[in-house]
């Protein structure tokens, strides 16, 4: 059996010796390990990091995604598809730990991997995989895709990292102080804790729960009779759970019933605290909802060339490393488009996860405007998306390739597939300007802009999830008007689009081409702010202090 020394290469720092247990679905580590989808795997990612180099007594739980999330591939006609291939991950450790879970009132085998914390430099994370030979071929698909589109699928999913992480802390004699959910999809383990100490003060004692999006399809919910014919509730009847928590109603909310089971929770930007206190307060029994504010690990992210010269303030060489910055991500640009960019010319950027309400074309809503902004010759400009929908998501799907094809004409135009931590470090070093424009207040945190700001460019957004905090306008970032009008999708997307395009023609564009030392200011004041407040550090001793501590 492993022993501490095992899975820890370090010994904890004496602020730091509460023991956690971090249960999340996806965590972004490194460009070789593909078990993330977007923002919450970047964030859990720079976690694990800070936790590494703090000496943080913390471990994960996650799953071991044998086709990840999905490849963006391109089909014959050049638009983005999905495609799913085996990943073989040869630098994880076989614990050689194989135990069962109930699913659906059968046992199913789930073997334990281990990434070692000096593979990549984080925290220790073990990883949960069904795809082992005990399994029938159903059970060895539950562990196969990342948010898998089938609903007992994906049930079951959150059955083996709740549940089947928690049993696996008990196999290893590892009963944590804490065990921490990063969002809902691992509240199962909840059920198991109760089955072992019967009161649910006793869970509230143990449990925190982060909270990550007011958007409700972040919010899972599932009936109560298909979760409890799926073993969800470990040995509890359906009447039972509706009685420890006060739960009524035919469907089962995994955010509802975290706040119910955990000591403390958190939103993750102070705006979305209290956007998340709006959404869950009126619930009877939920706990106290804080506000951590999401963060980016600054030494996996930044350009160190750069960031010398920010902190030097020697304006030439951080003119001629961005230079240089922009010609690498533009070789990238050649190799999938075919387009031949300037790196003297201004570059802008979105992207991010894809979602609707993100709103990855605002900036076209007045075609004929866009069509002048890039015509423009006296002050030319080159943009860039990037991005990845969920890949049954058929609208936002529709909306990547529609982009891509509206673009594809313009050779200062470019849509990028493979959104990966590679890539998004590439657009984040290589840009200039980062843009930002989701509905607001649907925005929890949005932290791609932080790791930006690391790199020399300079946001330009709406003042949604961590923006507030740190933004002001034309003097480390440039701001895009909310809507006062919110009567209507259709009059929010107008006024939205005018203020950008507003602000991009008379503000942004010029001062990058006639007021250059303006824009360098600018430039160093966001290094200088975003950094310690927005970088993870900070956040993983914000989580001991405010969360952790007993």
């Amino acid at each position: 059996m492993l022993t501490r020394e095992d899975i820890f290469n370090y010994t904890p720092d004496l602020k730091y010796t509460t023991s956690v247990a971090y249960f999340s679905m996806e965590f972004a580590i490194d460009q070789a390990l593909k078990i993330y989808s977007g923002g919450l795997g970047f964030l859990a990612g720079s976690h694990f990091r800070s936790a590494y180099q703090l000496k943080q007594n913390l471990l994960g739980i996650g799953i071991l995604w044998k086709y990840g999330y999905y490849d963006q591939s391109r089909d014959k006609e050049g638009l983005m598809t999905p495609s799913f291939v085996q990943k073989d991950y040869f630098f994880l450790e076989d614990t050689c730990i194989v135990f069962t879970v109930p699913v659906h009132d059968t046992p199913v085998y789930v073997k334990a991997y281990l990434l070692k914390p000096d593979t990549f430099g984080s925290a220790p994370l073990f990883l949960l995989s069904t795809d082992i030979p005990e399994n029938d071929e159903i059970s060895r698909t539950i562990t196969h895709r990342l948010y898998d589109p089938n609903e007992a699928t994906r049930i079951a999913q959150s059955i083996i990292l709740g549940i089947g992480g928690a049993m696996l802390l008990d196999l290893l004699k590892m009963e944590p102080d804490v065990y921490h959910m990063n969002e809902g999809h691992s509240v199962s383990l909840n059920f198991y804790l109760y089955a072992k100490f019967r009161n649910l003060e006793e869970v509230k004692k143990r449990v925190v729960f982060t909270t990550h999006t007011p958007e409700m399809a972040g919010n899972e919910e599932h009936s109560y009779r298909l979760l409890k014919e799926m073993s969800f509730f470990y040995h509890l009847q359906e009447h039972e759970v509706k009685y420890i928590l006060g739960m009524e109603g035919d469907n089962f909310s995994y955010t509802l019933a975290a706040l119910k089971f955990s000591g403390k929770a958190n939103g993750v930007s102070k705006l979305h605290g209290e956007v998340a206190k709006e959404m869950w307060g009126g619930n009877p029994g939920i706990c106290e909802i804080t506000s951590i504010t999401n963060a980016q690990n600054g030494a996996y992210w930044k350009d160190q060339e750069i960031a010398r010269a920010i902190l030097d303030r020697n304006d030439q060489v951080i003119v001629d490393r961005k230079k240089g910055l922009k010609k690498i991500l533009f070789k990238t640009v050649a190799d999938q488009c075919g387009k031949l960019f300037d790196e003297n010319v201004i570059t802008i950027v979105w992207s991010r996860r894809f979602a609707g309400y993100k709103r990855a074309d605002l900036v076209m809503y007045d075609w004929n405007r866009f069509l002048n902004l890039i015509g423009n010759t006296q002050f030319p400009v080159q943009f860039i998306w990037a991005g990845k929908p969920y890949p049954e998501d058929l609208g936002a799907n529709s909306l990547f390739n529609e982009i891509l094809t509206r673009v594809r004409p313009f050779a200062n135009c470019a849509v990028l597939t493979g959104y990966e931590l590679g890539l998004s470090a590439l657009l984040k070093k290589g840009s200039d300007v980062w843009l930002n424009n989701p509905k607001m207040y649907r925005e929890a945190s949005g932290t791609s802009g932080m790791t930006a700001a690391m790199n020399g460019c300079i946001n330009l957004s709406l003042p949604d999830g961590w923006v507030p905090e740190f933004a002001k306008d034309k003097e480390n970032c440039f701001l895009i008007s909310a809507a006062t009008d919110r009567q209507s999708d259709a009059a929010i997307d107008a006024a939205e689009n005018k203020s950008l395009l507003d602000t991009l023609e008379q503000v942004v564009i010029p001062m990058y081409y006639e007021h250059h030392a303006d824009w360098l200011t600018i430039l160093k004041k966001a290094a200088a702010n975003v950094e310690p407040a927005f970088e993870s550090g900070r956040m993983a001793d914000e989580y001991y202090l405010k969360m952790y501590r007993r």
